[in-house]
C-alpha cells in the first residue's frame, strides 16, 4: 500500500486552510548503525521529503557508538549533492572532542549542531556544553538537542545558555516534554529558544502550540521515527485547532526553519495564542486516547492491536451527532492501518495512520478532507 497516496488528501486540507505552505522538517535522520535498530539512508529521506512536497529538512546522524566524525562527513556529503534539500548539522559527544569536532564539520559545510544527553549520556552542565553555545553565539548557529524521554529535566541549564548567548538558537526538540510544565513561560522573555514539534502525544503538542509563542516553533518529523508528511498533517491539524493563523501556521511549517538555516533574524508572530474555553469532545478524547497507547504498543512492543480495536470500537457512536464525520473519518483511517499492518507486518511506517487519526480526534474543528484515503484500502 502506498501510504504517502493514503495521506495526500489530509495534506491537501491543511493546504486548502493555509494557501502556498511550505514544508520544511526541522528533525531528521540519516545512519545505519544506531543501537536501536532504526536506519534511513540519504534516498530514503529525500523520498518522504518529496512525497509531503517538502523543500527541505535539517539532517544530523543518527546514533554511532563509534564515534561521530565519520557520520558527520558523510551526511555533509550527501547534503552537498541534495540540491539544497537537505541542511546538515554535525553531531557531537561532550567529553570526545565534542568542541574540535564541532569546528572541524562546520569547517567543512554543517550548519548547526546536535546533542542528545540520553543517547550520549551527559547532561547540560557538562563543562563542554557552554563553548559549544559560545561557539554558537558566535555564528549564529542553531543547537538541537534531544528533550524528549529518557533524560532529567534540562530547561534551567538551557534558560541561562539562551540568556548568556543570545544569538545561539537552541531547539528544543520533541516539544520539549522533559520541562514543557514550566518553560513556555520563560520562553516568552527568550525568543532564541525553539522548539520543535517531533512528537506524537497530541496533549503534549497541543499544549505546545497553546502555549509557546507560534514563531519559537519548527515543524519536525524526527524521521525515520515518523514521516514528514503524516507528522504534517497531523500537527499542523492540531496547530489550527490550537487557535494560531493561517500565518501562524505557514511560519511554523516552514518560514522560521529557513530563516534559522540562513542565519537571518527570526521571524515574530505574536504571542502564544493561550488556552481558550471550548467544550470538550470526550468521546473523541476516547478516540485519540486508545489510539496514542495503541501506538505506543506498537513502538514498544510490536503489537497494539488490541487498544487499536478499541479506538475503532469506540468510532460507533449514534450518526446523529455533530461528530459523526470526525469519527466515520477516524474509523477508516484505522481500516486503511489495518490493511497495511496485515500486508507488511515488519513494516512500521503504518504506525503514523494511527497518529494521524489520533490528531484528527484532537482537532474537530478543522475540515476533513474532501476524500481521505479510503479508496486506497481496496488497492493494498
Amino acid at each position: 500500500m502506498d501510504l504517502n497516496a493514503v495521506i495526500q488528501p489530509w495534506l491537501e486540507a491543511i493546504r486548502a486552510q493555509i494557501p502556498d505552505l511550505q514544508l520544511f522538517d526541522a528533525h531528521t535522520h540519516i545512519g545505519q548503525n544506531d543501537p536501536d535498530g532504526m536506519h534511513q539512508s540519504a534516498e530514503e529521506l529525500l523520498t518522504g521529503l518529496r512525497a509531503a512536497g517538502a523543500t527541505g529538512c535539517f539532517v544530523f546522524p543518527m546514533h554511532e557508538p563509534d564515534g561521530y566524525s565519520p557520520a558527520n562527513d558523510f551526511v555533509i556529503n550527501v547534503a552537498a549533492q541534495s540540491g539544497g534539500m537537505l541542511v546538515p548539522f554535525c553531531r557531537v559527544k561532550p567529553g570526545a572532542g565534542a568542541l574540535a569536532e564541532a569546528e572541524r564539520a562546520l569547517a567543512r559545510g554543517a550548519r548547526g549542531i546536535k546533542l542528545h544527553p540520553r543517547a550520549e549520556q551527559f547532561t547540560l552542565d557538562h563543562p563542554d556544553v557552554p563553548d559549544l553555545f559560545a561557539l554558537a553565539h558566535e555564528r549564529t548557529l542553531p543547537i538541537l538537542i534531544h528533550a524528549g524521554r529518557g533524560i532529567p529535566a534540562l530547561g534551567e541549564h538551557v534558560v541561562r545558555y539562551a540568556e548568556r548567548y543570545p544569538n545561539a538558537r537552541p531547539i528544543l526538540a520533541h516539544a520539549a516534554v522533559s520541562d514543557l510544565a514550566w518553560i513556555w513561560r520563560a520562553c516568552a522573555d527568550l525568543p532564541n529558544i525553539l522548539f520543535d514539534s517531533a512528537w506524537w502525544i497530541t496533549q503534549d503538542l497541543l499544549t505546545l502550540f497553546t502555549l509557546v509563542p507560534p514563531g519559537q516553533i519548527l515543524f519536525a518529523s524526527d524521521a525515520p521515527y515518523g514521516l514528514t508528511g503524516a507528522s504534517a498533517a497531523a500537527q499542523l491539524r492540531l496547530a489550527l485547532q490550537a487557535g494560531l493563523t493561517p500565518e501562524q501556521v505557514a511560519l511554523i511549517a516552514a518560514g522560521q526553519s529557513l530563516q534559522v538555516a540562513n542565519g537571518a533574524p527570526l521571524a515574530v508572530a505574536g504571542p502564544a495564542v493561550g488556552e481558550r474555553d471550548r467544550a470538550g469532545r470526550v468521546l473523541l478524547e476516547r478516540v485519540a486516547n486508545f489510539l496514542q497507547v495503541g501506538a505506543l504498543l506498537e513502538f514498544r512492543t510490536g503489537d497494539g492491536s488490541e487498544m487499536v480495536a478499541l479506538g475503532s470500537l469506540a468510532c460507533d457512536v449514534p450518526p446523529e451527532l455533530d461528530d459523526a464525520p470526525v469519527f466515520a473519518a477516524i474509523k477508516r483511517l484505522l481500516d486503511t492501518y489495518q490493511v497495511a499492518r496485515a500486508a507488511e507486518p515488519e513494516n512500521h511506517d503504518s504506525r503514523a495512520l494511527l497518529l494521524l487519526a489520533a490528531a484528527v480526534a484532537m482537532s474537530p474543528d478543522v475540515p476533513l478532507p474532501a476524500t481521505d484515503g479510503v479508496a486506497f484500502v481496496d488497492q493494498a
